[in-house]
Formats: structure tokens, C-alpha cells, sequence
């Protein structure tokens, strides 16, 4: 696939659009396809993108791997963008050539002698439901190879093309497969396209209404998800306005008694108050806790940023504008990670800062690096587009490199230098207290265990509708309803961990830090398992190729998820924890 350095630069940099030197290619394209807009009798280009079988989204090929009509001259797009290359579009011209507003009829588009080995090809596209993709005008169109009939493989031999135009702008275009003939013998195949346009009112700026499944994403269960989470949110913050309001200030009421009364009830004194010499050790493995936290909050930033902009841009009208948004994103949310994980590290009594930078840095991106590599290679051993080749993957680290990394490297100075100096409220004592024994229901594995159950359960509906999206097809459009489950999941996340760490400290174990991000971070887990059901359930993808990529996806996704819901617990109970030891003075 071609890379232009000029489409990096407009994509990674966000300058002005820069005029493509090949363009001189293309001299008899008299129309702007930028804007969109054409006379009539001016050519109107069909690209074709890819091909693969229906039900492995991933497991995707060029599209003249099949011996279709191939052009004298093979013209990629010039307008291959970061996004469009890890979402593994290659567009190639077409030979069909159409004139805006001229209709034909069965014009001949080649015919073509098949060799035995190309009919095989035909015949297991055929037999495993191969589909392809097209563009016109940014458009997309979708069509199966052939169909099996009676037992053979019949290919689509004719390919009808109906548009709709409003004025000088294509608004709408309708792909329709016919004429299907049976691959037997040895005798051509003839293949023939036709077109028709009609008028429309549609408005340009509504094209892609047509592409989006109201029904489906707009369901009464969507509603219902969003009051189900709502009524959660209220339930949990009204459980935490119920410890801090009547248990916290009957606790506060006994310490605050007078000096003879404390003498009586000391034996009775304990929970969370007889810890406070311990509550705020650093936790252990600090390092990896501080860079964990601060991957959490650009993890945070990133979704927020992603999901605000959605009200001013349509992700899917743009192909890969949404990845191309994620990636420009997280590198500039670094200095987040940086000075979040730098501060926490510096309060906390850390000294090795270079490192604790380094592995912020490279941590979740490393992770992501290392998987995607081994897809990497297994898409190449399958000759797939799926395949990232060198330059993106050179574009990604000069990403990384120039952007993310020297962000982060900033954040980190800042936060060790603003924000690196310890603010206990209360002294931590030499000697570490012993952990006294306890029920098994008190015990830390089960605040993890738990801890992400009711945060999953406020996002599971929602994540049954991206999911669809992503594995089926569908353009996912309903950011509204994704940030407002977005925002719910921090609120749930939140209370759900104050309430259990609550819960830790009264039985009286100050490692909070850990316990309080991995019962966060649990959101992740059910939500991989979730997945794993969809995979066997919702799904019919077959073979170690689409199986491969389905489970890496899910586990990046799940990962960042966990790291995420991990840290964002973590701060809210961290919050909770200064406030209710600030409040109370000991000796």
C-alpha cells in the first residue's frame, strides 16, 4: 500500500491541505473530488477496496486477489490517511467508468478466459460468502462474489449502480448484483455494469443518514440501559452518602469525646481509625502502581476528548477519521500520563524518575505494540491487508517518538517538580502494623472480585451495541448515549471503590492502593468475558486468523478499559481516604 509523506504530514500535524504531487496521474479527472462536487458528463471514479469472507471482518484481501476486470494501470488513492492504513484500506481505480448524470445500459466491461486455478478461486470465495467493498465519492457499496445454487457456485457477472444526485453533488448510490452464471466448463465469463441517476432533494450534509441503523441503535433497550444505569448511580451514591453522612460522623462523635470517656472505651476502638500510621505507605511495587495511574488518566483524557468532539464531527463519514482521532489523541494526552504517574511517584518517596518515566511511557503502548506485532505477522503469513506495513508502522513511532514520548517526559518534570511533594494528613509510623486475621468475606480478593461487577453491569448493554458495530458492519453513531454511559461508568467506578475500601479499612488492612485499583480494574475482566460469550453467541467467524484477531482486539480493549476503571477508582478513593483521616487528629 502507498503512503504519501505529504498525507502523514496533513494527518499527524493537522496542517492545511497540502496539494498531492502525483495528482498529475489522475490528468484526466476534471472533477474535485475533494469537495465533491461535478458537472455533468464529467467521469465519476469507482475505487474498489477489498474483499474477504462475510463473517471474518478482519480477514480481509485485495480486491483483484480475485481474477475480476483489472485495469490497464493499477492507481491507488492518494488519499490514504494513518487511519484509513490500520483499517486496512487499499483503494484501487476501477476500470467501470461512469459520467456524472448519464446513464447506461449493460456496457461491456470485460470478457474474461478463466484458467482452472482461477475458477477454484472463484469457487471457494463463493462457497465461504466472499463480499467486497466499493466506493464512489467516499460512498460505500457492499456486494457478494457469487451465491450457491442447487449445489453450485454461480458468480455475479452484472453490476447495477443507482444513484442519486441534488444538484452538482452525488448524495446516495445503490449497488445491485445479477446475471449470476455457473463456473463450469472452460468458456469466458463476460462482465457488464449499468448506471442510473435520478434526482433527489437530499441534502449533501445527510448522505450518510442512509448507512445508519436507527432501528437497531435507537431500540427502547438503549433507553432502558441508560435509565437502568442511572437508577445504579443513584443507589450507590446514595450507599456512600450513607457512610460518609451517618457511619463517619458517629466515628468522628466517639473520637471526638472528652479525655476520661476515651479511657473507657479504648478497648473498643478499632477499625479504620487504629490504622492511620499505616494508611498512607507507599503502596508496593510503586514504580509500576505510579505508571499504571498515570496511563489511567490518559487513558481517561483520551475517551473524554474523543467522546466530547463527536458533537462537533461525524467520525463515520470520514474513512478512519475515528482511529486517526484515537491516535493523534493519545499522544497528546501524555503529558497527563506524565504528570500524574511523576507527582504520585515524587510523593510517594520515589527516586528513580527516568525510569518511572520510561515505563509510563512505553507501558500500555508497548503492550499494544508486542500483540499487534505478532497480528502483524500472522497477517502477513496470510498475505492480508490486514498486514500494517513499514510506514505506518514508521508513522506510529515517530508518533510515539516526537510526540507521546517527550509529552510525557514534560509531564513528568512538571508533575515531579509542582506536584511532588507528600501532603499526608497523617505521619506514617516506622513500623508497619500486622494485618489481623479475618473472615473470608473480608478479605482482599473478594473487594477485587466484586468490585467490577456493578461498573460492568452499567456498560454491558452499551458495550453488546459497540461491539455489533465493530464485528457487523455497523456505523456506530450514537455518541451522545456512549458519553453519557461513559460518564456514568466514572461515577459507578467511584462510589463502587469508596465503598469497598471502606470496607478494607475497617477490618483494619491499610493496602488500599492496590486492592482499590484492582477491584476497579475488574470492569475489564467481565467485560473480556463478556466478549468471549459474544465471540460464541453473536458471532459465526471461523478459522485462527479471525479468532486471533478478535481476541487480541478484545484484549486490548478490555486492558485499556482495565487500566482506565483502575485508575479513576483508585483517585476517588484516594480522595475519600485523605478526607476522612484529615478530620481527625492524632497523637
Amino acid at each position: 500500500k502507498r503512503m504519501g509523506y505529504f498525507d502523514w504530514e496533513r494527518n499527524l500535524l493537522f496542517l492545511s491541505v497540502i496539494v498531492y504531487l502525483g495528482l498529475g496521474t489522475l490528468p484526466y479527472v476534471q472533477a474535485d473530488i475533494d469537495s465533491h462536487r461535478y458537472t455533468t458528463g464529467e467521469r465519476v471514479l469507482l475505487w474498489v477496496n477489498r474483499v474477504g469472507p462475510y463473517h471474518n471482518p478482519q480477514e480481509v484481501y485485495m480486491y483483484y486477489s480475485l481474477p475480476f476486470c483489472k485495469p490497464d494501470e493499477m492507481i491507488e488513492s492518494h488519499h490514504e490517511t494513518l487511519g484509513e492504513a490500520l483499517l486496512s484500506y487499499d483503494l484501487i481505480l476501477s476500470p467501470i467508468d461512469m459520467k456524472f448524470k448519464e446513464s447506461t445500459t449493460y456496457k461491456h466491461l470485460c470478457k474474461k478466459p478463466l484458467s482452472s486455478s482461477e475458477r477454484a478461486l472463484f469457487r471457494y470465495a463463493i462457497q465461504n460468502k466472499y463480499w467486497f467493498q466499493l466506493f464512489v465519492d467516499d460512498l460505500p457499496m457492499w456486494g457478494l462474489v457469487g451465491e450457491m445454487k442447487d449445489g453450485k457456485e454461480m458468480i455475479y457477472t452484472h453490476k447495477k449502480l443507482d444513484f442519486t444526485y441534488n444538484g452538482d453533488r452525488v448524495i446516495s448510490v445503490n449497488l445491485t448484483m445479477s446475471d449470476p452464471v455457473v463456473l463450469e466448463g472452460m468458456a469466458a465469463i463476460t462482465f457488464t455494469y449499468s448506471t442510473s441517476w435520478k434526482e433527489t432533494d437530499v441534502d449533501f450534509h445527510d448522505r450518510f443518514n442512509v448507512y445508519l441503523d436507527h432501528p437497531f441503535f435507537e431500540h427502547q433497550i438503549h433507553w432502558f440501559s441508560i435509565l437502568n444505569s442511572f437508577m445504579m448511580l443513584v443507589f450507590l451514591v446514595g450507599l456512600v452518602g450513607l457512610i460518609l453522612v451517618r457511619t463517619l460522623r458517629k466515628d468522628y462523635a466517639r473520637l471526638a469525646k472528652k479525655e476520661d470517656d476515651l479511657e473507657s472505651e479504648a478497648g473498643e476502638e478499632v477499625g479504620w481509625k487504629m490504622i492511620h500510621g499505616d494508611v498512607f505507605r507507599p503502596p508496593f511495587n510503586l514504580m509500576l502502581f505510579s505508571s499504571l495511574i498515570g496511563a489511567g488518566h490518559q487513558l481517561f483524557f483520551l475517551c473524554w476528548f474523543v467522546l466530547s468532539v463527536s458533537f462537533l464531527a461525524t467520525y463515520y463519514e470520514t474513512r478512519g477519521e475515528l482511529i486517526t482521532a484515537i491516535v493523534i489523541s493519545y499522544a497528546l494526552t501524555s503529558f497527563m500520563a506524565g504528570y500524574m504517574s511523576g507527582g504520585f511517584y515524587a510523593r510517594n518517596g520515589g527516586k528513580l524518575w527516568i525510569r518511572n518515566m520510561l515505563l509510563t511511557a512505553s507501558l500500555f503502548p508497548g503492550v499494544c505494540f508486542f500483540l499487534s506485532l505478532g497480528l502483524n505477522v500472522l497477517a502477513f503469513s496470510y498475505d492480508s491487508l490486514a498486514y500494517i506495513d513499514f510506514l505506518t508502522l514508521l508513522a506510529l513511532f515517530l508518533i510515539w517518538a516526537f510526540i507521546s514520548f517527550p509529552l510525557t517526559l514534560f509531564g513528568t518534570l512538571v508533575g515531579k517538580n509542582m506536584n511532588g511533594e507528600p501532603d499526608n494528613p497523617c505521619r506514617v509510623s516506622e513500623t508497619r502494623r500486622r494485618i489481623p486475621g479475618r473472615e473470608w468475606f473480608f478479605q482482599s480478593w473478594v473487594n477485587v472480585v466484586l468490585g467490577g461487577i456493578l461498573p460492568f453491569g452499567s456498560i454491558f448493554i452499551e458495550m453488546y451495541f459497540i461491539l455489533s458495530s465493530f464485528w457487523h458492519y455497523k456505523y456506530y453513531y450514537v455518541y451522545g448515549f456512549l458519553l453519557l454511559v461513559f460518564l456514568i461508568l466514572v461515577c459507578v467506578t467511584v462510589c463502587v471503590t469508596i465503598v469497598s475500601t471502606y470496607f478494607l479499612l475497617n477490618a483494619e488492612d491499610h493496602r488500599w492502593h492496590w486492592v482499590s485499583f484492582l477491584s476497579a480494574s475488574s470492569t475489564g475482566v467481565y467485560v473480556f468475558i463478556y466478549t468471549v460469550y459474544y465471540f460464541f453467541t453473536k458471532t459465526k467467524m471461523t478459522g485462527i486468523f479471525q479468532t486471533s484477531f478478535y481476541f487480541v482486539y478484545s484484549f486490548i480493549l478490555c486492558l485499556a478499559l482495565a487500566i482506565m476503571c483502575g485508575s479513576i477508582g483508585f483517585v476517588g478513593t484516594s480522595v475519600f481516604v485523605r478526607r476522612i483521616y484529615r478530620n481527625v487528629k492524632f497523637d
